[in-house]
């Protein structure tokens, strides 16, 4: 079995290795590619990678390569974890939409609009790409925004699963306050990518029984701490909201937050620089602890998980992804991606059916929803209504003067990545 993953020069790529490496029972793979333009960073990593094979006795074989067509040929599934402009176009994402006053973030608002019109004709170029080599081979995106770049994969015809971490992160976290096996907890998971909410925990399967009252009961202050969110709220909300769900509830304070001290992006390049550096080292042979302040937790459990399951060779057969709505939120349009508990087959991703979503939340995912689909279209066609009729359409904007500003600061700081402007 071969799986390609563009965006192997990641510093992301050696907790998706190590995953590779323990679970090769689930996900017996021959080969592994790793794609990357970066060929200093691939080396560093193609490096570490193959020693933590090694170590844990993987037999399969690594192999790195800047020739896309080349590393995606034969392959059974392509992961996308690719960032177009780097650190560098993050920061300046999380930057220029606080001179409005709004969330400066790389998926949510502003920000999130000027990576998915960056991202998604790169993701459909290497799809069609994919498909002209091997039009069997499943894409499975972990390339943020992550609903809005497996929509557009979708609307083109491509055999396609959106991938995030926060759903297995919230299983872990609620298996360890339960003290019971993370296999035993099912989510009630419901929404778009980056803007969900737990609204039930079962023990057993989805039909077991739902502790989440007393999880809120008895670990609430946690809960509420992990998310930087009240406790009040979340009693009165009833579910767990995604920690995304702060740039909503508590945007005035977040932006306030954001305008002191260096952003995450500055965090995090700092972060990558001695990654790299450590990565460099040829007598390490395991991911070190420092990644796991990267991001991404328990990523490469979800990722083998889901490749497994899309390729018949096991994986769990109910599984948090991002698929095509079709009907199970009847509110929103088939077309729209949304992320809920689907099974999982070599048939692709089918939700499971949801209770019905409190108007509260429903409300919300509308509305966010219809500015997905502005923001693709900008996306796909280009053009500066269209931008700004997406940042005009998002909750966290909605007003004309702010939308007219973020729209020139957007086209401004993208234009090396947005040929059309």
């Amino acid at each position: 079995m071969k799986l390609t993953v563009v965006g192997g020069g990641s510093t992301y790529t050696p907790e998706l290795i190590d995953g590779f490496a323990r679970l090769r029972d689930t996900l017996p793979l021959t080969e592994l590619v790793l794609v990357d333009p970066d060929a200093g960073r691939l080396e560093l990593v193609g490096g570490l990678a193959r020693r933590i094979f090694a170590r844990q006795g993987h037999p399969g074989t690594i192999t790195t390569t800047g020739d896309l067509d080349a590393g995606v040929e034969g392959a059974d599934a392509v992961l996308l974890q690719l960032r177009v402009g780097g650190q560098a176009a993050r920061q300046r994402d999380e930057s220029w939409p606080l001179e409005c006053g709004c969330v400066g973030q790389e998926t949510t608002g502003a920000g999130g609009l000027a990576k998915a019109l960056r991202t998604v004709p790169v993701v459909l170029d290497i799809a069609e790409r994919v498909r002209r080599t091997n039009p069997d081979a499943w894409i499975i995106d972990f390339t943020n925004p992550v609903g809005i770049v497996t929509r557009a994969l979708l609307q083109a015809g491509h055999k396609a699963v959106g991938l995030c971490n926060v759903a297995i992160g919230f299983q872990r976290k609620f298996a360890r306050l339960l003290d019971v096996a993370p296999a035993e907890v099912h989510l009630g998971h419901v929404g778009l990518n980056h803007l969900s909410w737990e609204t039930s925990v079962r023990l057993g399967g989805p039909t077991g029984e739902d502790v989440l009252p007393r999880l809120l009961t008895d670990h609430g202050d946690a809960i509420a701490a992990d998310l930087r969110l009240p406790r009040p709220l979340l009693d009165r909300l009833g579910v767990v909201p995604s920690y995304y769900l702060r740039y909503f509830y508590a945007h005035d304070v977040v932006v306030d937050e954001l305008r002191t001290g260096p952003s995450r992006a500055e965090k995090v390049a700092a972060m990558e620089r001695e990654l790299l550096e450590l990565y460099a080292d040829p007598a390490l042979d395991e991911k070190p602890e420092l990644l796991s302040q990267r991001g991404g937790a328990f990523y490469s459990e979800a990722a083998v998980d889901l490749a497994a399951a899309l390729l018949g060779r096991g994986g769990s057969p109910l599984q948090v992804v991002n698929a095509r709505n079709d009907g199970t939120l009847p509110f929103l349009p088939d077309d729209a991606v949304i992320e809920v508990q689907a099974e999982v087959g070599p048939e692709g991703a089918r939700p499971l059916a949801v209770p019905a979503l409190d108007p509260l939340h429903a409300g919300l995912v509308q509305h966010v929803t219809a500015y997905e689909d502005l923001a693709l279209r900008a996306a796909l066609e280009g053009g500066r209504d269209r931008v700004f009729a997406a940042l005009l359409a998002h909750p966290l904007i909605g007003q004309y003067d702010q939308a007219e500003t973020l729209t020139g600061l957007l086209l401004s700081h993208n234009q090396e990545h947005l040929p059309w402007v």
